[in-house]
């Protein structure tokens, strides 16, 4: 069976920028396993498999794949997919809020005339690594990184590891390398290491490097703990509701811009509400090859002890261009 496919690129009003999604639609009989080959094949950060919903009452279950494993959850493609579905007519037309069933729980989402947001799952911060250890694995000089606000992990689902640098340059000149982000990042403490520079008011330059993925060009699921941390050490004015921009994705010819909005409380370190928001265009609409034949080729190669070579899957056929 085939099945239809769209790519869109997300936190971007501008085509061929932002942050690459790969989303399959009515997916629901496409097994694990084949939809993590269709990710690896994408080969974007991530890809997006839309199935029924398990409560009637949300829009549709999510399941987020990168090219090596599955996320509990993801920003740019809960944003995404939301515009998707929109889009598609697979949620009613007057309706612009909705819930997506991810793995990490129900995530409500909202369209805002040309955007849409998410709203993040509880915020919490965690371990603090020394500015020494960060600074080399960036190859950066520790006086780089702003010395009275700590590394320090925040997640809302997904840890990073927040850096905060003095200027733009300071981020532009960071490194990626896997193998010393590994070692930093060891045990899994954290999925990325997110730094970045204030570059004027509320308005955040930004860069996300993983083990994973050398660089991405948007976090949508950074930005509320971004957002939190910034307010959390005076980088970003505190007030009952705080609005920001983060640029990411420059450096590497990509540019997003991120938009957070934290609302305060009680608490003044922990937002009660936390929301991520941009725009999203499309790309590409069509249709996706049926691999059936091929797994039931590789699950009777496995059943019978044989070692089959991993073929490569054929591309995607059928593509109409929209952008």
């Amino acid at each position: 069976m085939t099945h239809q496919i769209r790519i869109v690129d997300v936190f971007t009003d501008k085509p061929l920028a932002g942050n690459q999604l790969a989303v399959v639609l009515d997916a629901k009989d496409i097994p694990v396993r084949l939809m993590q080959r269709i990710a690896h094949e994408m080969n974007f950060s991530e890809t997006t498999f839309i199935l029924p919903p398990e409560n009637p009452a949300h829009a549709a279950k999510v399941r987020i794949f990168t090219p090596h494993v599955e996320m509990r959850f993801a920003g740019h493609p809960t944003i995404g997919t939301a515009w998707v579905l929109a889009s598609e007519g697979l949620v009613p037309e007057n309706v612009r809020e909705f819930t997506l069933e991810e793995t990490i729980g129900p995530v409500p989402v909202r369209g805002d005339g040309s955007m849409f947001w998410l709203t993040n799952p509880p915020l919490s911060f965690g371990d603090v690594f020394p500015h020494a250890q960060v600074a080399a694995t960036l190859e950066i000089e520790e006086s780089d990184i702003i010395s009275n606000v700590p590394a320090q992990i925040v997640s809302t689902g997904n840890p990073l590891l927040f850096v905060a640098l003095r200027d733009m340059a300071a981020v532009d000149k960071a490194m990626s390398d896997k193998e010393r982000l590994a070692k930093l990042l060891h045990g899994g403490r954290a999925f990325g290491v997110y730094l970045f520079a204030s570059v004027g008011e509320n308005r955040l330059y930004s860069r996300m490097f993983s083990p994973d993925i050398p660089e991405d060009p948007a976090s949508g699921s950074a930005g509320g703990p971004l957002g939190a941390f910034a307010v959390k050490y005076g980088l970003v004015p505190r007030e009952p509701k705080v609005s920001l921009v983060s640029e990411q994705g420059t450096k590497m010819g990509r540019q997003s811009l991120l938009h957070i909005e934290l609302t305060y409380g009680e608490s003044k370190d922990v937002p009660e509400r936390s929301e991520v928001g941009g725009s999203v265009m499309p790309v590409l609409s069509g249709t996706l090859s049926d691999f059936s034949a091929s797994e039931r080729g590789r699950s009777g190669a496995t059943r019978h002890g044989a070692r089959s070579p991993r073929p490569p899957l054929p591309t995607s056929s059928r593509w109409r261009t929209c952008i």
